[in-house]
């Protein structure tokens, strides 16, 4: 699983809030390693450097193999609790993502072989 962070140019921090911030979705998300190709994280200041509470936004992109993206966003006043509020969402949802592939693949058909529903 590849892991990488953008920040727009309103966000403090460079290679240590990256470093951060990869190091902390390696471990969230250590769990979905195999289901997991690569994690975009995308960090930025909706307010263009004035201070305004709620203007840190975390959005996270995973990208399970072979199947479409899964997002999850949020805002919140420092760059830090926007980035956990994020991932929070993006365990549940990748989470869930993995539990219906996996049900899908293991689930009994109800037709029968002609294509009809069973008990007709």
């Amino acid at each position: 699983m590849q892991v990488q962070v953008r920040t727009d140019d309103n966000i403090q921090g460079g290679e240590s809030l990256i470093d951060w911030a990869q190091q902390e979705a390696m471990s969230k998300l250590a769990r979905f390693r195999e289901y997991l190709t690569r994690v975009e994280i995308y960090l930025s200041d909706t307010n263009a450097g004035k201070s305004g509470s709620a203007d840190k936004r975390c959005i996270i992109e995973a990208r399970p193999a072979n199947h479409q993206p899964l997002s999850a966003q949020a805002d919140a006043a420092t760059v830090s609790e926007a980035f956990h509020a994020a991932m929070d969402k993006i365990v549940r949802v990748v989470g869930d993502d993995q539990d219906r592939h996996r049900a899908k693949q293991g689930h009994e058909t109800i037709r029968t072989p002609d294509g009809r529903p069973a008990g007709t």
